[in-house]
């Protein structure tokens, strides 16, 4: 609760007058090298590792989290970023030739990528250093230049860390406004969305769905990343030992609030009591107070209005018959911070009558539910209207991939948690709820160009298209006859058919070309 600063919040003409001053800058961009390019990703990585104690302090003032989950969260995978895009992205950017189609064999082909102009990006406060450099790094790799409209619950540290990006595209070369970082509320988003020419979203599905509504206006691609309700699921064949500590780092990290973080933990009746019994001791040992101090295991909600929220959902859950294991123990808070924090609380005997196993829940809340069978566990874990992510935890990785691949969503972690993200060379996003489009790998870096293909004569000008006689205007008597031959001699089932047609073609063109020679003689 310590005052940090001052940011303005943008009106709609400050905006626009911001997007159009990146555009200027983004047409010059366009034209730099890739060695210009890994230059500025370079220079990032070299200040990201030799300042990673100052960005995790400044993300734990503005969000709550300790320095390790700063760490964990948003020094690795950034860094994990850039050594892709280091050593993988300009492959993916190149031309990539697809020579293919009988009909094409004089042909070369080819798909370009082409930047798409101006990215915009609204960004959520959990991870403020990651979610500033994620998308900008693969807008600004890829030529783009790129507008980030950061929440405003955490304002302070991305334009501290927009710093950062400044100080590294001078040093490069790069053109002014290139990147830029904006604050304000809701109508400085929707003067983003209607300024640019793709729009990535972080957020609740509620306002994803509004940005989907404006962004029809213009019809510019949409990218949205709309949190979850990931399932944990534990087979009666696994190391509960093992198991038991992966899971409450899956749901205590930067304190619950986590888009990937685990929120419905599905554990196989035969282990369901040592399983609690494993997490009990763990969550009873760990203590909650300010991140900064640097002595304790979990930090601070963010927004201090959460609290409430993640109490009525336990109360919801204990008014239908959960019972609540145990809570963690809270150190020593400041005066008027008490809010803020929440302590880590595991729950059994909940079901899905429960909104605590419906919504979201963005905090450090375990609820563990028993199952039976292999299909009952999907049939649970499909059972919401998230699909983001899910981890199967079983002694027989077979039967733990076998059960994943069932789960409706777009991250499946076997026999692990979250070890998706720390791949950035995977695409990352859900279905249903959680949105769609991919960030990351090779998916999230293409969605941010124009997608273009392109076909030439491979020998011109030696051999060039020409169209053949039976069918130039006006088309001759015998025009669809020919069609047809030209079809079976390109793409019949057998050596004989297309013998046949081939021979056609050419007595028809033939033909075609003596009535010609006679017309003309006449």
């Amino acid at each position: 609760m310590k005052y940090l600063g001052f940011f303005p919040a943008l009106s709609p003409a400050e905006v626009h007058d911001r997007v159009a001053q990146a555009r200027k800058a983004q047409k010059i961009w366009a034209e730099s090298s890739f060695k210009q390019r890994r230059q500025f990703l370079r220079i990032l990585l070299k200040y990201i590792i030799e300042h990673q104690e100052l960005i995790c302090e400044v993300s734990s003032r503005d969000t709550g989290k300790t320095m390790v989950d700063a760490s964990l969260g948003e020094i690795m995978t950034t860094c994990e970023k850039i050594t892709w895009l280091l050593s993988e992205g300009e492959k993916w950017l190149k031309p990539e030739y697809r020579c293919s189609g009988r009909a094409m064999f004089y042909k070369k082909s080819r798909v370009e990528f082409h930047p798409l102009g101006v990215i915009g990006a609204i960004v959520s406060w959990n991870y403020p250093f990651h979610n500033i450099f994620n998308p900008m790094l693969a807008a600004v790799f890829s030529g783009n230049s790129i507008v980030i409209k950061v929440s405003e619950n955490a304002s302070w540290s991305g334009l501290f860390y927009f710093r950062i990006i400044q100080a590294a595209l001078a040093a490069v070369g790069a053109p002014e406004n290139l990147v830029d970082v904006i604050t304000g509320f809701a109508e400085t988003g929707e003067a983003l969305v209607s300024s640019v020419d793709k729009i990535i979203f972080v957020g609740s599905p509620g306002v994803g769905k509004m940005i989907m509504r404006n962004a029809s206006d213009t019809l510019i691609p949409v990218t949205l990343e709309l949190g979850g309700k990931d399932p944990f699921i534990v087979c009666e064949d696994a190391d509960v030992s093992h198991v038991a500590q992966i899971a409450v780092r899956a749901v205590l990290q930067s304190s619950g609030q986590n888009c990937a973080g685990a929120e419905r933990f599905y554990v196989h009746r035969d282990i369901y009591s040592s399983f609690v019994s494993e997490v009990t001791k763990i969550v009873k040992s760990v203590s909650v107070g300010p991140p900064l101090a640097g002595r304790y295991d979990m930090g601070a909600i963010c927004l201090q209005e959460h609290s409430d929220k993640l109490q009525i959902l336990v109360n919801d859950a204990l008014e239908k018959g959960a019972e609540i294991v145990v809570r963690g123990s809270f150190g020593h808070l400041g005066e008027g911070a008490v809010d803020q924090f929440y302590p880590p609380t595991v729950l059994v005997n909940v079901d899905h009558t429960m909104k605590l196993m419906q919504e979201e829940t963005f905090g450090p809340i375990m609820p563990i539910m028993k199952f039976s069978t292999d299909e009952e566990a999907v049939k649970l874990a499909n059972d919401s209207r998230y699909g983001l992510g899910c981890a199967v935890f079983s002694g027989s990785q077979r039967r733990a991939r076998e059960i994943a691949s069932q789960i409706h969503c777009g991250v499946a972690a076997v026999n692990d948690f979250a070890s998706n993200y720390m791949c950035q060379s995977l695409p990352f996003g859900g279905v249903k709820h959680s949105g769609f489009g991919r960030f990351a790998g090779v998916e999230g870096l293409r969605a941010c160009c124009l997608v273009k293909s392109v076909v030439e004569d491979r020998l011109w000008p030696y051999i060039k298209t020409k169209i053949p006689k039976p069918i130039q205007y006006p088309v001759g008597e015998n025009s669809f006859e020919f069609q047809q031959s030209l079809v079976e001699a390109l793409y019949g089932l057998n050596i004989r058919d297309k013998l046949r047609a081939g021979v056609n073609v050419l007595k028809i063109m033939s033909e075609q070309n003596s009535s010609n020679s006679k017309s003309r003689n006449e």
